[in-house]
């Protein structure tokens, strides 16, 4: 892949940053049964974690821009942000695994990027468990 086709910026921050601003500005959700959250957290990245893994080893930054759309949509629609659902507060270990899995999947593209904390990738699939457990059990 010609990289120096991919419009994502260069620094990680400026990925993270427009995502935190995204939830900061996210309108009223739609309350759905936050029991249900796990499962569809686990769908969601289901779908997505896959598709990513191939992006890394293609090296396809583009398909980061797309996934970054595709999780304000999922989150926006569970009012992801504890604040607007508050019923999500008891299900950190899966609202973190959904908005760190695109940092964690281009911090193996941007190895050397500042934004790049060492215990995240271990942090991201202890959640992920964590999160793919109470899914199971719900």
């Amino acid at each position: 892949m010609d990289l120096s086709r991919t419009r994502l910026p260069a620094s990680l921050g400026r990925i993270v940053a427009p995502l935190l601003l995204a939830f900061a500005a996210s309108g009223a959700p739609a309350q759905q049964d936050a029991d249900r959250f796990p499962a569809a957290a686990m769908s969601f990245l289901g779908g997505e974690l896959p598709a990513m893994e191939a992006a890394i080893t293609a090296r396809d930054r583009d398909y980061f821009e797309d996934a970054m759309g595709r999780m304000l949509d999922f989150s926006d629609s569970w009012g992801f942000k504890t604040r607007d659902n508050p019923a999500l507060a008891r299900f950190p270990m899966c609202t973190d695994a959904v908005s760190d899995f695109l940092v964690v999947g281009m911090c193996r593209i941007m190895t050397t990027n500042s934004a790049c904390e060492p215990g995240m990738a271990a942090k991201f699939n202890s959640n992920l468990q964590k999160c793919r457990e109470l899914a199971a059990k719900l």
